[in-house]
């Protein structure tokens, strides 16, 4: 593999590239128009597991039905059930509900511009945290999955096995450490 500093030499020169074929090429999605973390969040785990061309409708009928955290906090399960149908893996419904409902009673019904307050909600991982900091708050963290992982390790020349939590843990400080300041939200996009 490349040195540390020819590995994170090699991430600074993506950087501006990156961002460029992201401003030209970005999908006028409906979540990245208000960057809205209510919105962020449910896009984040609706797009999980499912393509992101399903996820526009049941995203625009969601939002319509629970427009809040507290809306959603709220919702009988049965209809939420029904507004999740087709998406599959109900438990990331389940989840997003008792992490609204942590949401209401901890932060008066406000996503927590925190990244480790984020992780702590059910349902919650890194990369969703990572995603609504940076995109919604214009916080500096990286929002890393398999995907990532693996570019960044052909970007770095990295032989190293991305499976493991150390190798994921030193490729996110590395992303940190160029990520844009201005931008962290377009860069994790």
């Amino acid at each position: 593999g490349g040195s540390e500093t020819g590995g994170l030499d090699r991430l600074k020169k993506i950087e501006e590239p990156l961002l460029k074929w992201y401003e030209e090429n970005r999908r006028p999605l409906p979540w990245r128009m208000r960057r809205d973390p209510y919105e962020i969040w449910i896009s984040e785990i609706m797009c999980q597991q499912t393509r992101v061309e399903v996820v526009e409708g049941y995203f625009a009928r969601f939002l319509e039905a629970l427009p809040t955290i507290e809306a959603l906090a709220e919702c009988p399960e049965e209809r939420l059930m029904k507004l999740w149908e087709g998406l599959g893996y109900y438990n990331r419904a389940r989840n997003m509900q008792t992490a609204a409902r942590q949401v209401m009673e901890l932060y008066q019904g406000q996503l927590p511009a925190d990244f480790e307050a984020l992780k702590g909600l059910k349902g919650i991982g890194d990369y969703t945290a990572g995603a609504i900091a940076a995109i919604a708050y214009g916080i500096p963290v990286p929002a890393v999955d398999g995907n990532v992982l693996r570019v960044i390790s052909r970007v770095t020349q990295s032989r190293e096995d991305i499976a493991k939590q150390s190798v994921r843990r030193s490729i996110e400080k590395k992303i940190l450490a160029v990520m844009p300041r201005d931008c962290p939200g377009d860069y994790d996009q």
